[in-house]
């Protein structure tokens, strides 16, 4: 890849709007669920699955769960991108509000 690909390839990656909104971690064999909120879902699995296997993850449930239990019975659903349109404050409250939305909603813990 040459200097100007690869500036290319940088300058578009900064220029990507990370699709922010609310996912569930679910653990399959127990049907149980996590939900959390993410200014980037595209990169939010990558991000908890490093805390997990380090056992660094705020969620003292989620991380037993993992620790006694196989990665692959984890999965990371989407359950909404929130409008990109929606910048500072606005893009906060909202993640904020369907995330106590989701997690009551399935009945799972908040993340």
């Amino acid at each position: 890849m040459n200097t100007i690909d690869r500036k290319a390839a940088i300058s578009a990656y900064k220029e990507r709007k990370a699709p922010a909104g609310i996912y569930a971690i679910r653990f399959a064999p127990m049907g149980q669920r996590w939900i959390g909120r993410s200014g980037d879902l595209d990169k939010i699995q990558n991000r908890i699955w490093f805390t997990l296997r380090h056992s660094s993850h705020v969620s003292k449930s989620l991380q037993a769960a993992w620790n006694a239990n196989r990665p692959e019975d984890f999965a990371i659903e989407r359950l909404e991108e929130i409008d990109e349109e929606l910048t500072g404050y606005l893009r906060d409250r909202t993640l904020k509000d369907r995330h106590l939305h989701w997690a009551w909603e399935l009945g799972a813990e908040a993340v």
